[in-house]
């Protein structure tokens, strides 16, 4: 009874996990047109951004001409997008492995060294969102030359996905334990 209502959570779970895997995506190939629009839509879609209202911009051209652009120069804005394309890409790979030890619960065999391996994968992203969120901060207190940056979610990216590796890294080591511990209990007849 308990193993299939468990299945049923991962299912819906890893129907969730899948459609914010689709969304991390689609924000990724649109970080630099959004860090270069800082959230104003507006300006891009009735062309005020170029000084043209009568001639909008077409969005997609906007997106595709913002990659060089963001890069062009080193900037906050450079450091904004890199952390912003970092994290999204380890967030990918977290969401990915989450997939996958759904996948296996759904098969019924929860405690295997797969869950083990993509527990492990896991710790190391939340650790590189950490460590690249540190280095932003770093970088942010020098160009600002206040204290100002310690106040932003930034500063609460770096304990946060800290603890978040050190938690999976605990987890991929019981997972492990369990899956040898049930390999010799298979082997026991």
């Amino acid at each position: 009874m308990q193993t299939a209502s468990a299945q049923k959570i991962a299912k819906v779970l890893s129907v969730l996990v899948l459609i914010t895997f689709i969304c991390n995506l689609i924000a990724l190939i649109l970080m630099p047109a959004l860090v270069g629009l800082k959230g104003n839509w507006v300006e891009l879609i009735d062309g005020t951004m170029w000084n043209d209202p009568y001639e909008p911009i077409n969005p997609l051209l906007y997106i595709i001409a913002m990659w060089p652009m963001v890069f062009h120069r080193f900037n906050e804005a450079t450091v904004l997008t890199l952390f912003l394309l970092a994290s999204g890409v380890c967030t990918a790979v977290i969401l990915w492995q989450g997939r996958r030890v759904l996948k296996t619960i759904l098969r019924g065999q929860p405690f295997s060294m797969e869950n083990a391996v993509s527990l492990r994968r896991a710790a190391v992203c939340g650790f590189l969102i950490s460590a690249a969120a540190l280095v932003r901060l770093v970088f942010s207190l020098f160009y600002t030359h206040s204290l100002q940056p310690l106040a932003t979610y930034n500063a609460l990216f770096v304990p946060i996905f800290a603890m978040f590796g050190l938690l999976c890294l605990v987890m991929s080591a019981l997972f492990r334990q369990a899956a040898e511990l049930k390999a010799e209990n298979d082997l026991t007849i």
